[in-house]
């Protein structure tokens, strides 16, 4: 198994080296819609902010599937037996986990295909090599949708305490230079067990968990809802938004092909099932096929498009105010009236420019996917009633904030 002749070794700046077992999911990551996954940003924008945030889903997807073996191999040997086929199903589920991703991540989920979640499209994709590769992937399909009768297994994929999780952070903690998310991987992985079908952490790994929690949330505040970030991807949104009206209102401007397709159809979930053309089409969308409508935008007759393309090529970002209450309707109709006024444009073109919103952020979920502590005495417990750093009060708290985008000359009207 560990012979050159069976493993290709990939060099991965978090882990160092990764072995790829030859078969299925080497035939997976030779994919073209896998390889895709090297020109989808793990970050979307976040790079206008933290400039080494250049990574991609490719290296993200690898570095789970190296997690996945650790951990298969730590539960083997607490004596845990898990077939080959089940191993093999359940590297293949956290391998392909976000296949489905829009371009730019989760900035254009829900734009470009509406009302259909990326798990939603992974899940098609899923399908779709299961066909292709004679049914390889029945296992990691039933591990993926929750349905195989090994529970643990899907939490190993998708929990409050998952695989994803654990790369994500350690990842772009890495590329972003946020030592806040620097967490304890090793630690965590060498303290999982089983007990009763459910992935549990040994109560000396109770520290780690606090750790990795804090640092999810202080993440999301550093980095994937900066307030800066979250200028540049609602920028991103209203601009597809704005193409998509212009193209519905039968206006020329410039779209590659795929894009031309996505923005003129609407699809539901059972179209993608029933047409295999839909995503093949997905496939061929990237970061690099949106990079090139805002090239040739910025070069269109309307106001809104050319404007905000130029602003996202040139990192010209509106500026952004966030506070914990609502803004005041009265300010954001003050700023919008001045720049029509200044502009000579639309309230409707200005509502691209000028708008609030809300963002929210849950450090921890207490339900029935809560993160389980093993006792020496055998014992189970939820991780909130064992936690010494974190009350119930603390954990299960959302935090809303308010933000309110406009260009800098009127943010101050």
């Amino acid at each position: 198994m560990h012979s050159n002749e069976r493993a290709k070794i990939i060099n991965d700046p978090i882990y160092g080296f990764i072995e790829i077992d030859k078969g299925i999911i080497n035939d997976l990551i030779n994919h073209e819609y896998f390889q895709r996954l090297r020109r989808i940003s793990q970050l979307g924008l976040s790079y206008l902010v933290y400039p080494g945030a250049q990574h991609t889903r490719f290296q993200h997807a690898l570095g789970c599937l190296f997690l996945m073996k650790k951990a298969l191999l730590q539960l083997e040997n607490k004596g845990h037996i898990i077939t080959k086929e089940e191993k093999e199903g359940v590297q293949i589920a956290i391998l392909l986990h976000d296949i489905g991703h829009s371009p730019f991540s989760h900035a254009l989920e829900r734009t470009l295909i509406k009302n259909i979640s990326h798990e939603e499209i992974t899940l098609m994709y899923m399908h779709r090599f299961n066909e292709i590769f004679n049914g390889k992937l029945s296992i990691a399909i039933k591990i993926f949708t929750n349905n195989y009768h090994k529970k643990f297994l899907y939490q190993l994929v998708s929990s409050q305490l998952d695989l994803d999780r654990l790369d994500y952070l350690k990842r772009d903690s890495f590329f972003t230079g946020v030592t806040e998310g620097n967490i304890g991987v090793d630690r965590i992985i060498n303290m999982i067990d089983i007990k009763n079908d459910q992935i549990v952490i040994e109560e000396k790994g109770i520290y780690s968990i606090e750790k990795f929690l804090l640092a999810r949330r202080l993440m999301y505040w550093q980095v994937y809802l900066h307030k800066t970030v979250l200028s540049s991807e609602m920028m991103l949104i209203k601009l597809i938004q704005r193409a998509l009206y212009l193209t519905n209102s039968n206006k020329k401007i410039y779209l590659s092909p795929e894009i031309d397709f996505f923005l003129k159809n609407k699809f539901s979930l059972k179209d993608l099932e029933n047409d295999k053309i839909i995503l093949e089409k997905f496939s061929k969308i990237d970061d690099y096929e949106i990079f090139t409508c805002l090239k040739y935008w910025t070069k269109e007759n309307d106001y809104v498009l050319s404007n905000l393309s130029k602003k996202i090529l040139n990192r010209d970002l509106l500026k952004i105010k966030i506070q914990k209450d609502q803004f005041k309707s009265e300010i954001i109709a003050k700023s919008i009236n001045l720049m029509m006024k200044n502009e000579n444009i639309s309230k409707e073109e200005a509502n691209y420019f000028i708008f609030s919103d809300k963002v929210s952020n849950s450090m921890y979920t207490d339900d029935d996917s809560d993160i389980k502590i093993l006792f020496k005495n055998g014992k189970v417990d939820n991780f909130n009633k064992c936690s010494e750093q974190f009350d119930n009060k603390i954990i299960n708290k959302t935090i809303n904030k308010y933000f309110f985008c406009s260009p800098i000359d009127y943010i101050n009207s």
